[in-house]
């Protein structure tokens, strides 16, 4: 990447060819309508191995040293 000040800087979004179509309300309303589905998947898969992750602590490591003082 060139940080020479002399050069002019042209952005990739300046050629129609590399900026996407727009499209309707309409069709983007029908691609929107199930919300993030993939979000929310990721979210609640993550949380489901953080939670086991906490059991395992919870069960092998920290109840078989018994109580504190």
């Amino acid at each position: 990447m060139s940080t020479d000040p002399d050069v002019p800087h042209t952005s990739a979004a300046g050629l129609m060819e590399h900026v996407a179509t727009p499209i309707d309300a309409d069709a983007a309303a029908q691609c929107l309508k199930h919300g993030a589905r993939g979000a929310f998947a990721v979210a609640g898969i993550s949380a489901g191995l953080l939670f086991l992750g906490w059991l395992a602590f919870y069960f092998l490591l920290f109840l078989p040293r018994g109580s504190v003082g």
